[in-house]
């Protein structure tokens, strides 16, 4: 490829990719570009181009309009085309339908519950209210998050040396 051609092909494409509220990198290909939004992993991202009928390895600045708005009309309903054990929302509790969240809604959504919890006073509310590990982790060596303040070597070594100065000039 000549530097003219290399010239055209840049021409041809869009550097950003605007999906939702989130601006996906539009020289990645479409499965590592869709990883770039909150809510859609791997294998998310291999189930949406399928669903979309996009070659997932192709780069997604380079596609036409139309293939694009497949890809995020498929990014869109992915909880319709997918099945219900990938979706991130699972019976959801206000409504109890299965949905899955996408960019700026799944931080929303997860403060949402972290503050239900807190509300309702349950065990988990309580361990986030006050920093602790919320899921059945260890805490008696880890997630010390008071201040503890380790042993100062250089401190002790400069005392030491001003201790063994003091008793060479008496």
């Amino acid at each position: 490829m000549s530097s003219e051609e290399q010239e055209e092909a840049d021409e041809d494409i869009r550097y950003f990719v605007r999906i939702g509220q989130t601006d996906l990198d539009g020289t990645k290909t479409v499965e590592r570009a869709l990883n770039g939004m909150d809510g859609i992993g791997r294998r998310a991202a291999r189930v949406i181009a399928e669903a979309a009928d996009v070659d997932r390895t192709a780069t997604l600045g380079r596609l036409d309009d139309d293939v694009i708005d497949d890809v995020i009309e498929s990014v869109e309903n992915f909880a319709d085309h997918a099945p219900d054990w990938m979706a991130n929302r699972q019976n959801d509790f206000y409504t109890g339908e299965t949905t899955h969240v996408t960019g700026n809604d799944v931080e929303l959504t997860r403060n949402q519950d972290v503050n239900r919890m807190r509300m309702i006073r349950s065990y988990k509310g309580i361990r986030h209210e006050r920093g602790q590990k919320v899921r059945g982790q260890r805490t008696k060596s880890t997630g010390r998050t008071e201040g503890t303040i380790g042993v100062n070597v250089e401190a002790i070594r400069e005392e030491q040396a001003e201790e063994e100065a003091a008793e060479e000039t008496e």
